[in-house]
C-alpha cells in the first residue's frame, strides 16, 4: 500500500499534531526574537552565517569570503562551490530525494567573561538552542568533532602578550573556554538532516501497525539547510543576549 502525504509533513500522517510542530513556519518566531536580541547586543557585535557544506560537497575555506554569501542563493562563502551545489541540488530534486547541509554561524565583538563555569555554560546554552532548530542533528563549537583527532598541543589556544594585552594564537575552542567567552569570535556549526518529505516512497508503519509506503506529494524542498542560516543566526543572537543580560546583572557592566 502506498500512502501519499499532502504538503511537507513528516511520514506519520495519522498523527496530525506533528505537522505543525515540525513545520519550518515555527522558526519565523525565532527570527523575530533574534532581531530583538540583536538590538540588545548592540552594534558592536556582528552576527553572520553561511552554508559550508551541502551533501558531500564542502567549501574550500581558503576561498572564504563573507561578501560571497550575499551574492548567491545558498549563503555560500566560496563562489566556486556555487555551481557545484546548483548542479547537485538540481539532480537531487529531479531524483525525488533530498540532501543535508552544514551551517556555520559566527559572532564577533563578544567580550570575555560571558557565561558560567558549570550549569550556565555558554557552549551548553548554544548547543541546546541550536539543537532545538527543526532538522538539526548535530552541533559543533570551534573545532568540534575534529578536536578528537588533535593532540593537546594542537588544540590548545595558546596565548602571548600583544600591544593591547594578552592575545590568543588560535581559536580552536570557538571563542569559549570553561563555559565562558574568551573575547574571540564565537563559532558554531550545525548539521541539518536531509528533508524528511521526499517524493521517493519510504517504508513506515501506522499507529495501528499497518505497514505502508509513504510518498510526499506537493511542495518539495531538496535542502532545508539553506533556510536554516537566518534561524541559526537568530538562536545565536538570543543566547548571547541572555548571556549579556545575566553578566550585566551579576557585574553591573
Amino acid at each position: 500500500m502506498v500512502r501519499s502525504v499532502i504538503g511537507t509533513a513528516p511520514v506519520m500522517p495519522t498523527i496530525p499534531t506533528i505537522r505543525n510542530r515540525s513545520s519550518a513556519r515555527e522558526t519565523a518566531a525565532r527570527v523575530a526574537a533574534g532581531a530583538v536580541a540583536r538590538r540588545v547586543l548592540g552594534d558592536g557585535i556582528i552576527l553572520r552565517g553561511a552554508v559550508v557544506q551541502i551533501g558531500p560537497h564542502a567549501i574550500d575555506r581558503s576561498r572564504w569570503s563573507w561578501d560571497s554569501t550575499k551574492s548567491n542563493p545558498f549563503w555560500c562563502p566560496d563562489a566556486e562551490m556555487v555551481p557545484v551545489w546548483e548542479t547537485f541540488l538540481d539532480e537531487t530534486r529531479k531524483a525525488g530525494s533530498s540532501a543535508g547541509a552544514i551551517v556555520e554561524v559566527e559572532a564577533t565583538g563578544i567580550p570575555a567573561g560571558w557565561g558560567a563555569p558549570i550549569y550556565g555554560k555558554l557552549d551548553s546554552e548554544l548547543a541546546g538552542a541550536m539543537m532545538s532548530i527543526n532538522a538539526a542533528k548535530g552541533v559543533e563549537i570551534g573545532e568540534g568533532f575534529a578536536a578528537a583527532a588533535l593532540s593537546g598541543e594542537e588544540n590548545a589556544d595558546q596565548m602571548r602578550t600583544g600591544n593591547d594585552g594578552a592575545r590568543f594564537l588560535s581559536n580552536h575552542n570557538g571563542g569559549i573556554a570553561g563555559g565562558i567567552s574568551t573575547g574571540q569570535p564565537v563559532i558554531v556549526r550545525i548539521a541539518i538532516k536531509p528533508t524528511s518529505s521526499i517524493l521517493t516512497p519510504v517504508q513506515s508503519v501506522t499507529r495501528d501497525g499497518e505497514e505502508v509506503d509513504v510518498r510526499t506529494v506537493g511542495r518539495h524542498d531538496p535542502c532545508v539547510g539553506i533556510r536554516a542560516v537566518p534561524v541559526a543566526e537568530a538562536m545565536l543572537a538570543c543566547v548571547l543576549a541572555d548571556a549579556k543580560l545575566r553578566h550585566r546583572g551579576q557585574t553591573g557592566k
